[in-house]
Formats: structure tokens, sequence, C-alpha cells
């Protein structure tokens, strides 16, 4: 029996129970794959990104033993959609100007005035 693909999508999150292939998604049961700002709404650093990878790492890791099942992905992705929020409102994150949309939908962005303020 073919594993069956489970996947969670938050705005900037999508997790699939899926392996990477040959730039294809493959099922696999046993594996948690992430797909980070599909939209590019974002500009991601690296010291960014591996942050957010991390905490992807984590709670991952916290369900360790358990099924991958679709509340636990809306679970993870729920979580990971509060660390991108995070990050943008820390100032570590910033939107993408050329996105193809700006929609400002983490808040909108802060000026240096603001944050003098």
């Amino acid at each position: 029996m073919a594993d069956t693909l489970i996947k969670s999508t938050t705005r900037h999150i999508r997790l699939f129970t899926a392996r990477v292939e040959e730039g294809q998604l493959v099922a696999d049961a046993s594996q948690l794959t992430m797909d980070v700002d599909p939209d590019n709404e974002f500009l991601w650093d690296g010291p960014v990104l591996e942050k957010l990878q991390q905490r992807f790492r984590d709670l991952v890791a916290s369900h360790a033993g358990a099924d991958l099942t679709d509340y636990t992905l809306r679970r993870i992705g729920s979580d990971l959609e509060g660390t991108v929020r995070q990050l943008l409102q820390a100032g570590e994150l910033r939107y993408n100007p050329d996105a193809r949309v700006l929609n400002y939908s983490m808040g909108l962005p802060r000026s240096p005035e603001q944050e003098q303020a």
C-alpha cells in the first residue's frame, strides 16, 4: 500500500508528509518536509531562515514517535507561522518589495521613525 500524502498549508508554511526526490514530492509517512514562503513575500537571510528551520526541527523532534497526522501538521504549521510573525516583528525578517502582491499579511512594516518613538 502506498503512503498517502498529508499536507498542511498556512499563509507562509507548507508541510508535507513526503521527501523530495529529483525535485518531486514522494509521499513518505515517516518524513516531514517544509516549503517556506512559497509566494516570496519575505526576504530570507541565511541566519533568519536557519532560525525557522531550527524551530521546525525542534517541533518535529517534540513529536517524535507520534504519527504525522493532519492535526499534528496543523499544529506545527501554526507554530511556525507564529515564528515567522515573531521574526518580522523583531525586525529580523523583512517584506520583499518585489513580491507579486504586497498585502502585509503579518502587519505593516515598521519604519525607523516608529522604532525610535
